[in-house]
């Protein structure tokens, strides 16, 4: 088998949870690359759901897992059951769910918390020496996470979000959507994908650099 790729994820649609595009994309060049995949997400409430067509919010409720599980076709894992033992690297796509889920960015920005299993997964993963590759948003809630270890990531050259990453802890690197930056020191992995867009194409070059990193690394 090849080696164990993790993909954390944040629900299934760009305004409330991972976004479809990235992540697949993920597994993708993972796949092509003889990669085992391992989806997970953490079984809690959405913060709230967005009706993706009209982009208002809806009146319902949505679990993350089970809304994750759409994207990873059933073949999913409940964050708590997953150790950093049992991952080469960890990959954590963006959409709007990784800054709202994953860690409640979106809504509080420098002073968001961590979910504390999204917390446990990337510190045990960093701390063993192992690589973490972040999308789009996702970098946001990275460097929250890892914020006394000042790591360098890009989320492309929003200057509010990266004067958000600074004031959290972390070093932002302009770049654009199809590079990656990477943090050799830490093994941290970031693309811009749709923080700059536009297309699908233009997200897909940085993502196929960003495993081929990840991959490289592990």
């Amino acid at each position: 088998m090849g080696k164990k790729i993790g993909v954390l994820l944040a629900g299934c649609g760009v305004y409330d949870g991972s976004e479809i595009h990235e992540a697949v994309l993920t597994m993708l060049y993972l796949d092509q690359a003889g990669a085992q995949i391992i989806c997970m997400a953490p079984n809690m409430d959405q913060y709230h759901v967005i009706d993706h067509l009209s982009g208002t919010e809806a009146s319902e409720k949505r679990n993350v897992l089970v809304e994750s599980a759409r994207i990873a076709r059933g073949e999913i894992k409940d964050l708590k059951d997953v150790q950093a033992n049992d991952l080469d690297a960890l990959i954590i796509p963006g959409g709007f769910g990784a800054a709202k889920n994953l860690s409640d960015f979106a809504i509080n920005g420098t002073q968001a918390q961590v979910h504390p299993e999204v917390q446990r997964i990337i510190t045990d993963m960093i701390n063993g020496n192992k690589p973490v590759g972040a999308l789009c948003i996702a970098p946001a809630t990275l460097t929250k996470a890892l914020a006394d270890k000042q790591p360098e990531v890009t989320i492309g050259n929003d200057q509010g979000t990266a004067d958000a990453i600074e004031q959290m802890g972390g070093k932002h690197v302009a770049c654009a959507v199809d590079q990656i930056h990477t943090d050799k020191d830490k093994k941290i992995v970031t693309t811009p994908a749709y923080m700059l867009g536009p297309n699908i194409k233009d997200i897909a070059k940085g993502i196929e650099k960003l495993v081929a990193e990840v991959l490289a690394m592990a």
